[in-house]
């Protein structure tokens, strides 16, 4: 691709896709590499910046990612965020040590103040709140770099040298939580790197067709797991657009699915011009989670019979040495997983299909990887996907196996997947879906007294969830006026055997995770 590239150094934090995504939002290519890569291999690549991103580590640790030094003669700006901030100023001559009480330590929400002459906050408020994380401190800064925003704790929140196009910030712009973050990030690219701004999802589309009419072959075929959601939807069109009636879907019900999505996704499909398959295996999946509690367990459990439903399916398919399997992984799947130094916060299914499954395909397609949802969703306009697709509410993997805390029986998603129905219809009728990133109902495995009808109860809490975001990388909970909520709770209650009392969660991701489990 002929474009402006900017290269996402890699430590080992969270958000690192994160910040490339922000950077793709600004019309800018990037790609996402390890800090192990090779100087020669990313001076040829021909960037016009880099960026750090942060990391778990501390940069004056023996074991500690580090970066080669002739990265800082290339003549090529950097951007270093939390980690790779203090990783630059460690390098270039620069202390980094632990925070003590009384100096920066700094986690959350803070108040921010920048020197708007700066490059990278020119144009912004010179007061905003920023999104800190660090536990070190930047006890001295390399010659040459000026001090260019600091908080009521710490002087040093931000460091530039513009004479070689280095900056550095303590905090991370990349998130929501951070005032202007993406304008700061914009500010870097065009201000500092000489952006122009030459990439979109159209070419994203097309250069993607392309590549997968290349690695799939004119005899090749594909046999793509298809849930329904945004995500393998939006990947089925593209493999449709690639390689035509050579897909073949397959939809996979294990009963856990919400009302009636099952004949939904049925019939939506079923008018493509792709072979639809439909396995009912309800029973197969109850059975493998019979008692099992543990959230973790469930998701492996549901990942393997997944792999073995597709090694069933696959049988029929008739597998060559030309063929393979597709998967609707996108990154937030990837980051939580797990990956490189990053923790595995929980497991996905559509990951963890049995190496007798994968090693019958000539290999795995998983396109859409380095996307986030609204960029999935962006990708499947520019494919002329309905928009009732498009915005489809997003929808775990395991289904409703995540939404029950505890052992998963058909009589518990039954009685959840009743109350999901009447929270999704409220909230649809009074148009706060609207207004919502996703929402749903949670069936936890607490039990207290209720009075009904003058009689004692004994029934299940059951907890509402409803977030807004961008990314799904962080995520407010969404202020549902009370008067919805109320008129949810009463008809919840009255409406759904087995239930007694409802509570709404008023936690944003982080420190939370969007599901419960």
């Amino acid at each position: 691709m002929n474009h402006q590239l900017v290269i996402v150094l890699d430590f080992g934090g969270q958000y690192n896709q994160l910040i490339a995504r922000r950077v793709r939002e600004c019309g800018v290519y990037c790609e996402v590499k390890p800090y192990t890569t090779p100087i020669a291999e990313l001076k040829a690549m021909d960037p016009i910046g880099f960026i750090f991103t942060g990391g778990p580590n501390s940069v004056y640790e023996d074991a500690a990612p580090h970066v080669d030094p002739a990265i800082f003669k290339l003549g090529i700006p950097v951007l270093g965020i939390c980690y790779g901030c203090q990783l630059m100023a460690h390098t270039l001559g620069g202390q980094v040590t632990a925070a003590q009480e009384d100096t920066a330590r700094e986690y959350g929400k803070t108040r921010t103040y920048y020197d708007t002459g700066c490059k990278i906050f020119q144009g912004l408020p010179a007061e905003g709140t920023s999104w800190m994380s660090h536990g070190d401190y930047m006890a001295m800064v390399p010659a040459g770099f000026a001090l260019t925003a600091h908080s009521d704790n710490c002087p040093n929140v931000a460091i530039a040298d513009a004479s070689r196009g280095f900056y550095g910030v303590q905090f991370h712009p990349e998130v929501n939580h951070t005032q202007n973050g993406t304008r700061m990030i914009r500010n870097f690219l065009f201000e500092v790197c000489g952006a122009t701004g030459d990439w979109t999802m159209g070419n994203y589309c097309k250069s993607t067709v392309a590549r997968l009419r290349e690695e799939i072959g004119p005899r090749g075929r594909v046999l793509l797991a298809l849930s329904g959601g945004v995500d393998s939807s939006v990947l089925a069109a593209l493999l449709a657009e690639a390689i035509g009636d050579r897909l073949t879907c397959v939809f996979v019900d294990h009963g856990l699915m919400r009302k009636h999505e099952g004949d939904e996704v049925e019939n939506a499909f079923s008018k493509w011009k792709v072979r639809f398959v439909r396995v009912n295996a309800e029973e197969r999946f109850l059975s493998k989670l019979a008692g099992v509690e543990d959230p973790q367990e469930k998701r492996h459990i549901i990942g393997a019979e997944f792999g073995y439903v597709f090694r069933d399916e696959a049988e029929q398919f008739g597998i060559t040495d030309q063929d393979f399997l597709a998967q609707g992984t996108i990154y937030p799947d990837v980051i939580e997983s797990g990956k490189g130094d990053a923790d595995v916060i929980k497991s996905h299914h559509n990951r963890l299909l049995p190496p007798e499954v994968v090693a019958r395909f000539k290999g795995i397609l998983e396109p859409l990887d380095l996307l986030f949802k609204d960029e999935v969703r962006a990708l499947g306009r520019e494919l002329g996907l309905p928009e009732y697709l498009v915005m489809r509410q997003p929808f775990p993997g395991p289904g409703l196996a995540i939404r029950i805390i505890g052992a998963v029986t058909k009589e518990k998603a039954d009685t959840l997947r009743e109350a999901d129905a009447i929270y999704r219809e409220e909230i649809a009728k009074t148009g706060e879906d609207k207004n919502l990133s996703q929402y749903f109902a949670v069936l936890t495995n607490s039990r207290s007294v209720g009075v009904m009808g003058d009689g004692r109860t004994y029934d299940y809490t059951l907890a509402l969830r409803a977030v807004t975001t961008s990314d799904f990388m962080t995520a407010d909970w969404a202020r549902i006026p009370y008067e919805v909520l109320d008129k949810i709770s009463v008809r919840l209650v009255n409406e759904v055997k087995g239930i007694n009392r409802i509570v709404y969660d008023i936690t944003s991701k982080p420190p939370a995770t969007i599901e419960w489990e």
